[in-house]
């Protein structure tokens, strides 16, 4: 049916460039008349003339499926980056779609080390509700962290990890600068609050994990409550299971026991349902998410999907349009680069996970980290570590050494270290590199590892040996420590005036960035910490309970 060019769905523009071979959208304006002649032949169309040139056609055509398959995994992939929502497309008419937002991150030097060839992405999902009516969100919320994904994508693409942060968790938020508003940082604070609240943009989250983890981030994707109902419809629906009947007054959901094809507001409503399930709180919450997550990530990976322009088209106008990023993915080819890497990435190898929390000491209806954990998990992905049974990526240079050379190194490997609990160890750790920042950073290194009692001190002149100090009483503690930093068995350093109760103290030296190499080297942990709350991608079984 003819119609007004308003009324096309652009899903239907398609056409064949005769200069190219390739398909494009044709979205200028149409005149309304007899229905003209097709320019070319049609994709299955025999094309005219002789057997070699329907060979050279057939040719030509499979090409062409080829490249549209790799497109559309491409644009299937950012979904995936995206968790909550994301979109890719070729096409310019997506890059007005797209919000970004520059981000400020100060000191480079006060940063985690750069992930090399690995990727981090930083994925919020904001409680915002502007434009999306009475129904969703606290009013006058600002638009806080109410679910955040940290995605790793391993260096080799074997695999992926996304682990979930609480927004109950309490955390240190850094000094951040939003625009030209600097935001005094908390001590103590929940981590939703790292956005929007006074004013944080999503730059000051990208710190505030940064920090908390010691992992580095390259990029962040924030979208709200409209990408959950957008994308699920997009996707003709996302396939959910209730081990039990729920009815839940607050998220307005209603769903028998079994699995259930959900979209829309129904989707929305299951994302955000707790008081229905398990213990009724955000930490039941979040495994709901990652059902939800890894069921849309097979739907738009499905054979469906990829093959049908239409499902492409809405996915990725839907998913732009509720999406916000940083400035390095600001256009649709930025995101296309990012998308077909993360499309290499096969869905039995991507894990969901939850930071490991316990209640907040101090506060019971808030948490804590679960130490030594968090840590753990935080050592594995900042090592590029994977959690599911994908081959570990073959580094020669993290490779552990053979024959006379291992036997002569000094440095102890993380199975030899003492056993020791970190979180009783008191260490104090002073700046002899000349290089502003180090001492902070080794503190939140060590602090993510469990040595909960790191603290800084005064800057020392400037020396080229790092070194630990310790009372002959913990000569243990002081090895645990050192492997830990990196530093090879050299750098202890026996203190005899020292008091049984004094803290060790780390000294570090021009060495330093070399024994940060190889501390992260040797202290990534082969295997996920027991009990760990996982999610496998590929587990179309799972129910909530």
């Amino acid at each position: 049916m003819q119609g007004t060019p308003q009324e096309v769905d652009p899903a239907d523009r398609w056409v064949l460039d005769p200069d190219t071979g390739q398909y494009r959208l044709d979205l200028a304006p149409r005149v309304p008349g007899p229905r003209a002649a097709p320019a070319g032949p049609l994709p299955d169309a025999p094309p005219p003339g002789g057997r070699a040139a329907r060979r050279r056609g057939a040719g030509a055509a499979r090409s062409r499926r080829r490249r549209a398959l790799k497109w559309t995994a491409g644009a299937a992939a950012l979904v995936l980056v995206a968790g909550c929502g994301g979109a890719l497309y070729l096409y310019e008419h997506f890059n007005n779609n797209i919000t970004a937002v520059k981000v400020q991150l100060g000191d480079e030097a006060e940063r985690p080390q750069p992930a090399g060839d690995a990727m981090n992405i930083l994925v919020l999902g904001t409680d915002s509700r502007e434009g999306l009516g009475s129904s969703y969100g606290d009013a006058g919320s600002a638009g806080h962290a109410d679910t955040t994904l940290l995605f790793h994508i391993a260096k080799d693409r074997s695999n992926a990890t996304v682990m979930s942060i609480p927004r109950d968790l309490m955390v240190q938020i850094p000094d951040c600068q939003s625009g030209d508003k600097r935001i005094p940082g908390e001590a103590r604070a929940m981590f939703n609050t790292s956005l929007g609240q006074d004013g944080r943009d999503p730059g000051c989250s990208w710190k505030t994990v940064e920090k908390l983890t010691g992992i580095r981030i390259d990029h962040f994707v924030m979208v709200n409550f409209d990408a959950v109902k957008t994308l699920s419809t997009a996707v003709g629906g996302v396939e959910v299971c209730a081990a039990k009947d729920i009815n839940d007054p607050d998220s307005h959901l209603r769903m028998t026991k079994g699995k259930h094809l959900v979209q829309g507001d129904e989707a929305l409503a299951f994302v955000r349902t707790r008081h229905a399930v398990g213990l009724g709180g955000d930490l039941t919450r979040i495994p709901l998410q990652q059902q939800f997550l890894s069921s849309m990530i097979r739907a738009v990976k499905s054979g469906d999907t990829l093959t049908s322009p239409a499902k492409l088209w809405n996915l990725a106008n839907a998913a732009t349009k509720a999406l916000t990023v940083d400035s390095g993915l600001n256009t649709v080819d930025h995101l296309k680069n990012l998308a077909l890497d993360v499309s290499k990435v096969d869905t039995k190898h991507i894990t969901f996970a939850t930071v490991p929390v316990l209640d907040d000491p101090q506060d019971r209806n808030r948490l804590a980290l679960k130490q030594p954990d968090a840590g753990q998990l935080f050592s594995m992905v900042a090592g590029d570590r994977s959690l599911t049974d994908a081959p570990a990526p073959q580094d020669p240079a993290a490779t552990p050494a053979t024959g006379p050379a291992a036997a002569a190194a000094p440095t102890p490997s993380a199975s030899a270290a003492p056993a020791v609990d970190p979180k009783t160890v008191p260490v104090t750790v002073r700046n002899g590199t000349g290089t502003p920042g180090q001492a902070q950073q080794a503190v939140d290194r060590l602090r993510a590892a469990g040595f909960a009692r790191a603290a800084t001190a005064a800057n020392a002149t400037a020396t080229a040996a790092s070194s630990i100090g310790y009372p002959a009483a913990r000569a243990g503690q002081a090895a645990a420590l050192a492997t830990a930093l990196g530093l090879p068995a050299t750098a202890l350093k026996e203190e005899p005036g020292a008091g049984a109760k004094d803290p060790l103290v780390v000294l570090l030296g021009k060495d330093a960035t070399a024994a940060k190499a190889a501390g992260a080297a040797a202290s990534v942990p082969v295997e996920a910490p027991k009990d760990l709350q996982r999610v496998e991608a590929d587990d179309a079984d799972l129910c909530a309970k």
